[in-house]
């Protein structure tokens, strides 16, 4: 399983995140580039305890859930509604400037480690 905590994967990510444009088409989901930054952003904010995060949990999503995600090769369902708090069309950081939430996004990134 890839981890922040390897470099080499964390060069794998900051190099997919470099090819990102403002202009990029979604692969999967409905947001658009800026938007996915800023949802990037606003996970790492929360990890970081920068950010609220709701608790919509449970001891299935907590236990059982959590670990078919972490360790069941099955691409993500799609649908999956985010957190309101992590959605920028409801309750998230909006995108503001690609360039400067990029920046943002490389400095959280950074700070994580």
């Amino acid at each position: 399983m890839k981890t922040l905590l390897n470099s080499r994967d964390r060069n794998e990510l900051l190099a997919r995140f470099a090819r990102v444009r403002v202009d990029t088409q979604p692969r999967w989901g409905t947001m658009s580039a800026h938007q996915m930054i800023c949802h990037l952003s606003d996970s790492f904010r929360g990890s970081l305890g920068e950010k609220y995060v709701s608790s919509r949990t449970n001891l299935f999503k907590r236990t059982l859930l959590k670990w078919m995600a972490l360790w069941v090769p099955l691409r993500w369902l799609h649908g999956v509604k985010t957190l309101p708090e992590m959605d920028q069309q409801r309750g998230g950081t909006p995108p503001l400037r690609f360039a400067s939430d990029s920046e943002k996004f490389r400095i959280l990134f950074g700070a994580l480690l």
